[in-house]
């Protein structure tokens, strides 16, 4: 597979599956939540409250690891995963552009001081578990 290819299929993969694992590290220990993503110009982005344990861990040691696509279907059930570093965002353009009306299920309007994103800046990409294919990693 050429890295057209690759980038292509981790492209539709990140695009069709927003629910995907975030993990952070704590104390030298990993912890992982499900989360929901949002892909722009190569940038992941997920929305959260600034009073979570994530946040305090993220602000600590800004490494993360993504998971992505996997549907549970067994053997060629390929899924995509991202190393990189967040960042915190919590201005008022960002939070206009990621706006969903979904996110009124968690928070109270786009003016809910709670609210900021976390913004994935991938550092390393690879595409896992394409039925008999090694992964793939993409050039960034």
């Amino acid at each position: 597979m050429d890295q057209k290819q690759v980038r292509q299929r981790i492209e539709e993969i990140i695009d069709n599956n927003a629910i995907g694992i975030l993990s952070t590290v704590e104390n030298n220990k990993p912890y992982a939540r499900y989360m929901t993503f949002l892909n722009k110009d190569k940038t992941m982005y997920t929305p959260t409250s600034r009073e979570t344990y994530k946040v305090e861990e993220i602000d600590k040691n800004s490494n993360v690891h993504v998971l992505l696509g996997y549907q549970g279907e067994g053997f060629g059930d390929e899924y995509v995963e991202v190393t990189g570093t967040a960042s915190i965002r919590d201005d008022k353009e960002l939070i206009e552009d990621l706006w969903t009306d979904e996110l009124d299920n968690w928070f109270d309007g786009k003016d809910d001081p709670k609210l900021i994103f976390l913004e994935i800046k991938p550092e390393y990409v690879r595409l896992m578990n394409g039925r008999g294919e090694p992964p793939h990693s993409l050039d960034l």
